[in-house]
C-alpha cells in the first residue's frame, strides 16, 4: 500500500471534479490518499477532499497565493510531499497539472509520467498507461526509479466515489516565499455564460462541415437543448469561425465528457487526440467513410443541416 499525495485544483471556490477522481482511484485501490490545498480562501475545502478519501489535508492558505506562482505553488507542493512522506504526487493533466507537475517532479528528482490514462501501484514501482503519437499507439511505462514519482492523469480516467461527511485533519502549511520574478497580479476570464469544455458532463463540437459562422449558430441550439459545452475543430478555429479556447483536439482541450457529439468533425487524428476518450461518442457526418466513425458509438450518415433540427426537436419531446 502506497501513500500518495493528490495536488487539489480550485476553480471558483470550490474543488475541481478532476480531484475528486483521483481520490475515488486511491480509495478503490486501497491506498492511502492525502491531499494538499494551495490558494486563498482555500481552507473551506478540506472537509470536501476528507469526504472523497483523504486521510490527511495539507492546506496553504495566503492571499500571495490567491494567482498561480509557479515557484510558490511548487514550494508548497514540495512542502505537503515531504511532510506526507509521500511515494507518488497525482494531479490532474489540466492546464493546473501541466504547469506545476513537471516543476514539482524537477523539485523534488522525481520520476515524472504526463497525460497518464491509468495508474498502478506496485511495492516501490508504478505502471502508467498513457497515450501518445495523437492516440495512435498507447504507451505502458514503468516507473522505478527510488523516491517519490510524479504523474499528471486525465480528467475522466477514473470515476469520483460517493462522498462521505467527515471533518478534515488539516496540517497548515508555511507561506512558501516566492523568488519575485514572475507576479501575477490578475487573471482575466471571458464570462461567456456557458459550460466549461474542462467540466462540462456533455460537449457538442462542430467541424468543417457547419461551413461558416452561420453554421455555428445553426448547430448551437442543439449544445443549449442539452445544457453541453461547444466546442470545435481545429478547421473551425483557423478559419476563425470560433474562438481558440474552444478549440479540441492535440493542440487545443483534452475533454472526456460522458457524451460527445461530433457534428460535420471528419476525424482527424488531431482531433481524436482531443476526445476519444470521451466515455460515449455520438457523430453526425454525411460522408459514410468519414475517419470518426471508427470510434464514434452511434454515427449519422446524413446532412447536418437535415439531421440536427430532428436531434433538437425529440430533445425538446424528451425533456418535456
Amino acid at each position: 500500500m502506497s501513500n500518495v499525495l493528490v495536488v487539489a485544483e480550485v476553480k471558483g471556490g470550490a474543488v475541481r471534479k478532476p480531484t475528486l477522481e483521483l481520490l475515488g482511484k486511491l480509495k478503490q485501490d486501497g491506498h492511502t490518499a492525502s491531499a494538499v490545498l494551495i490558494g486563498s480562501g482555500v481552507q473551506a475545502q478540506a472537509d470536501t477532499l476528507a469526504g472523497h478519501g483523504a486521510a490527511k489535508v495539507y492546506v496553504a492558505d495566503d492571499a500571495a497565493l490567491a494567482n498561480y506562482a509557479q515557484d510558490r505553488y511548487v514550494a508548497a507542493a514540495a512542502d505537503a510531499a515531504g511532510q506526507a512522506q509521500a511515494d507518488m504526487v497525482w494531479l490532474s493533466a489540466s492546464e493546473f497539472g501541466k504547469a506545476l507537475g513537471p516543476a514539482l517532479a524537477a523539485r523534488l528528482g522525481a520520476a515524472f509520467a504526463a497525460d497518464c490514462t491509468d495508474v498502478t501501484i506496485s511495492g516501490d514501482a508504478a505502471e502508467v498507461m498513457r497515450p501518445a503519437m495523437a492516440t495512435k499507439v498507447r504507451q505502458k511505462l514503468r516507473l522505478k526509479k527510488p523516491g517519490v514519482k510524479v504523474v499528471t492523469v486525465r480528467s475522466g480516467a477514473f470515476d469520483a466515489q460517493p462522498a462521505e461527511a467527515k471533518s478534515a485533519d488539516v496540517a497548515t502549511l508555511a507561506a512558501p516565499a516566492g523568488d519575485g520574478r514572475i507576479v501575477v497580479k490578475e487573471v482575466v476570464q471571458e464570462d461567456t455564460g456557458r459550460v466549461d469544455l474542462g467540466d462540462a458532463a456533455t460537449v457538442v463540437s462542430v467541424g468543417r462541415g457547419v461551413r461558416g459562422p452561420e453554421g455555428v449558430e445553426f448547430v448551437q441550439p442543439l449544445a443549449d437543448a442539452l445544457g453541453a459545452a461547444y466546442g470545435a475543430s481545429r478547421a473551425v478555429v483557423d478559419s476563425g469561425w470560433m474562438p481558440f479556447e474552444l478549440q479540441v483536439g492535440q493542440t487545443g482541450r483534452v475533454v472526456t465528457p460522458d457524451v460527445y457529439f461530433a457534428i460535420g468533425i471528419s476525424g482527424a487524428i488531431q482531433h481524436l487526440a482531443g476526445m476519444s476518450g470521451s466515455k460515449l461518442i455520438i457523430a453526425v457526418n454525411k460522408d459514410p467513410d468519414a475517419p470518426i466513425f471508427s470510434v464514434a458509438d452511434y454515427g449519422i450518415v446524413g446532412d447536418l443541416f437535415k439531421v440536427v433540427p430532428v436531434l433538437i426537436e425529440e430533445i425538446k419531446k424528451h425533456k418535456s
